[in-house]
């Protein structure tokens, strides 16, 4: 799938060397007052929007973890020597070169957050519940 593909009407950058379509910007409560995290997704934010990257802000970088099987409830806690968990506060999605390649999900996030943009909510908001 092409990033023309995605933007409809829209212009994305194809000279982006990673096609870097979608970026996630995962924090909880606790990150929200942190205010190192908060301006690093202030210059994730606005390098997206100067490349033409869709952002989506996430709810719970714990449940996004098990969304995408990174982190199992039967693992081991902190006090067995559980590994660090990976840090999701950003995630870059990226869209192979192959142009038969095609994601309804992927394709449904673009458009989420193209017509969030419409509404004038730059980045959208997602709210991951806790299973």
């Amino acid at each position: 799938m092409t990033l023309e593909e995605f933007s409809a009407g829209e212009q994305k950058t194809e000279s982006d060397p990673d096609n870097v379509v979608l970026c996630l910007l995962a924090a909880d409560e606790d990150d929200d007052r942190d205010v190192a995290l908060q301006i690093h997704f202030t210059l994730i934010q606005a390098f997206c929007c100067e490349n033409d990257i869709d952002i989506l802000r996430v709810s719970n970088p714990g449940r996004l973890a098990e969304l995408l099987l990174l982190k199992t409830d039967a693992g081991p806690t902190a006090s067995e020597g559980a590994e660090q968990p990976p840090d999701l506060h950003c995630v870059l999605v990226t869209n192979p070169h192959s142009s038969q390649w095609k994601d309804p999900a992927l394709s449904q996030l673009i458009c989420f957050c193209r017509e969030s943009r419409y509404m004038d909510q730059w980045v959208p908001v997602i709210n991951l519940p806790e299973r």
